[in-house]
């Protein structure tokens, strides 16, 4: 799975990003073998790690709820982060 194909997962699952005011950046990191997703919004940041075996049970369509979870909770976070 490359990172476009989980960047275009995640803005499937939630359409909001990505576009208006959150911004969506997704890189793998080597060293703790996870997806790191990362929502910008008006000087604000919020970073989670996504499990790989997470992202890409999600990506065969098998189950997404912990990427779901997980972004919902990012989400969440970066709205609550004073500007």
């Amino acid at each position: 799975m490359s990172r476009e194909e989980l960047c275009t997962k995640i803005e499937t699952l939630y359409p909001e990003l990505g576009q208006c005011w959150i911004e969506l950046g997704v890189e793998w990191d080597e060293t703790k073998r996870a997806w790191i997703v990362d929502l910008m919004s008006d000087g604000r940041e919020s970073i989670t790690y996504l499990e790989n075996t997470d992202a890409e049970a999600c990506m065969l369509g098998e189950q997404c709820v912990a990427l779901g979870v997980q972004i919902a909770q990012l989400k969440s976070n970066l709205e609550s982060k004073p500007v």
